[in-house]
């Protein structure tokens, strides 16, 4: 039962159903209907499980696992399960104590964003029925829910469809069968998200079930198809039938990689993003711009990566992109000085894929990427929200006490982490490609401050070879920041244009690898530093101490690699040995934690203990990044 694997089937709206893959539920969002009221945010989970029980001639057997509090697991469906398959759905094979063999699959459609879930009986003859009890809440998939006289359980029942509105501002749940359903309210108390406690948070929920569906497996296969809204007419064997034919088709055409990458794609108003992550993150500006050149770019799907970058381009305030959108619909938060120079970088990747491919894109589209780059640049050149503006040094400074703008960005209460104000090092490195990148393909205003910033950078190389992580820090004039940080990669690799060559190159990526790099990616700060945290658990101040303080990063690898391939020549026999070195334990990876997808973070310290989010975007992303640079398919 203490099988860490958790799957994912993801509905394009930012919706998705998620659980363990043996044992009980584990976290608050591990669901079966989890929706999007406001595409992709809003999310509220509907349906957060079921109790299932299989009876033949040899008696009645569990085929679900529940934990309650305080340390109660029950039933123990979990010891009936003989397989998993995670491919094209998840797929258990169950087999009872008779002999009695099982298949239950679950998948998500795309569009719809309906769950279906099916049973049909593989090995043994005589009566077998199936008995299925859904539990539901109602709540944002943030929270947890607990028994409450408003909980409306009243069923509106037509044959085996059913349909429930517990809660009159929230989205009415469907549930469409080929069974029978028996109304039989009660409340499931007190049940135990152990993940949730090891993150300490709070851990126990309660659960309605209005009611139970029973199926004849003898006859044929058990079919329960949830939904949101109240719609009921409809067959439902013949529309899971119509379901699985079409996924099937389209998951068929897809390779493992391509299919996981779609994962994250999703549809906002006015056009498309990209999700920053399952189950809890929505969709991020920096994290957009990083995983689409991987998920998107890499892989050919251009326009789908230029309606991103479309939509985005409206969304630049005083030269800055948001970096978040909240679950709600309030205004986005403009609170990083990197999303923005990722944005630029980003646009250039997709007009370079564009060229490459011999496509051309629309006049008025490229005009609009355009002006957004444009606006970032010259916002960022004259100054903009806190503190971020061009020095008289070409390099571009930022930051005010108490907000955390880079990437490196925990805060624990008013305690910003890593403050890292000044000039950080990727910072630069972005600024000047932007620059770079401003320069080749719009206009050459920007030339003089490139050249100035270009020749300040050397103020980065450290006695040892390596680069300080700020400079000018705290806006202290010559003041440094040398604590020992991954940031400096993107230096040598992981941009379009390398601001070192030669040895000063080759010795910054040498002293990454002797000092950062794990099997999963690289360190946020070197063993060696007094504040160095090699674990990441514990609530969320343990965690949010630990997350920039040498926390492992995934999405790292992409520039490591590319700076590693860089300062060899790229040649053959360079990405033979990258082939050899870095792959196989990211590839491993995609079967130990969150299925087919790279987490968030992993453990600074042996053996490298993936955490953090399990669907990670940009991290999968640069995977793929990497496998492109290797000569490998990408997918």
């Amino acid at each position: 039962m203490d099988d860490p694997r958790e799957w994912l089937e993801a509905d394009g709206l930012g919706g998705f159903a998620s659980g363990p893959v043996a044992g009980p539920r584990t976290r608050r969002y591990h669901a079966l209907l989890l929706t999007a009221t406001t595409p992709p945010t809003g999310r509220v989970v509907l349906v957060n499980g079921i109790e299932a029980e299989a009876t033949t001639a040899g008696g009645s057997v569990p085929l679900s696992t529940q934990a309650y509090a305080p340390d109660v697991v029950h039933p123990d469906g979990w010891r009936h399960v003989a397989g998993f398959a995670p491919r094209p759905w998840p797929t258990w094979t169950l087999r009872l104590p008779d002999g009695t063999a099982l298949r239950h699959e679950i998948l998500v459609e795309p569009d719809s964003g309906e769950t279906l879930l099916r049973w049909e009986r593989l090995a043994g003859d005589g009566p077998c029925t199936l008995a299925v009890r859904p539990l539901l809440s109602g709540r944002d998939y943030h929270a947890l829910h607990h028994e409450n006289p408003a909980f409306a359980f009243a069923a509106n029942a037509r044959g085996g469809n059913v349909a429930w509105r517990p809660y009159p501002d929230l989205p009415a749940v469907a549930a469409l069968t080929n069974g029978t359903y028996a109304h039989a309210p009660d409340w499931y108390r007190r049940f135990r998200y152990a993940a949730e406690a090891a993150r300490g948070l709070d851990d126990t929920e309660d659960l309605a079930r209005p009611g139970t569906f029973a199926f004849d497996l003898a006859a044929g296969p058990a079919v329960l198809i949830l939904r949101s809204g109240d719609g009921l007419s409809v067959r439902a064997a013949a529309h899971a039938d119509r379901l699985i034919a079409a996924e099937r088709a389209r998951r068929a055409a897809l390779t493992p990689l391509a299919l996981t990458a779609g994962a994250y794609l999703v549809d906002r108003p006015g056009g498309r993003t990209l999700l920053a992550g399952f189950p809890w993150f929505t969709d991020w500006g920096r994290d957009t711009f990083i995983a689409l050149r991987g998920l998107l770019v890499a892989t050919g799907a251009l326009a789908q990566a230029r309606a991103i970058l479309l939509a985005w381009a409206g969304a630049v305030s005083e030269g800055m992109m948001p970096n978040r959108f909240p679950d709600r619909a309030e205004a986005p938060e403009y609170n990083a000085v990197d999303a923005s120079l990722w944005y630029v970088v980003a646009v250039d990747d997709v007009l370079a894929a564009h060229e490459a491919a011999g496509q051309t894109m629309p006049e008025a589209q490229a005009a609009r990427l355009a002006r957004a780059c444009a606006a970032i640049l010259d916002g960022y050149a004259a100054g903009t929200r806190y503190g971020i503006a061009a020095d008289a040094d070409g390099l571009l400074r930022a930051g005010v006490p108490g907000v955390q703008l880079t990437w490196m960005d925990a805060k624990v209460g008013d305690r910003v982490i890593t403050p890292r104000i000044g000039k950080p090092v990727e910072v630069q490195a972005l600024w000047i490609n932007a620059l770079r990148i401003g320069i080749a393909r719009w206009s050459p205003r920007w030339r003089e401050l490139e050249r100035r910033a270009s020749a300040a950078f050397v103020r980065f190389v450290s006695p040892s070879g390596a680069l300080h992580d700020v400079i000018d820090a705290g806006h202290v004039p010559g003041a440094v920041d040398s604590r020992f940080r991954p940031n400096q990669i993107l230096a040598v690799g992981g941009l379009p244009h390398g601001l070192l060559d030669g040895d000063a190159a080759r010795a910054v990526v040498d002293a990454v690898e002797a000092r950062l790099l794990t099997p999963l990616g690289l360190r946020s700060l070197d063993p060696a530093d007094p504040d160095y945290r090699g674990t990441y658990a514990g609530g969320p101040a343990e965690r949010d101490g630990a997350y920039h303080q040498g926390t492992v990063w995934p999405w790292l690898i992409g520039p490591f690699v590319d700076a590693w391939l860089g300062v060899r020549g790229r040649t053959p026999e360079a990405k033979a040995e990258a082939r050899a070195r870095f792959l196989p334990s990211l590839a491993a990876h995609l079967a130990e934690a969150g299925l087919g997808h790279v987490s968030e973070v992993a453990d600074g310290d042996p053996p490298h203990r993936p955490g953090g989010c399990p669907f990670q975007a940009w991290s999968l992303g640069e995977l793929i990044r990497v496998r492109r640079m290797l000569d490998l398919d990408p997918v």
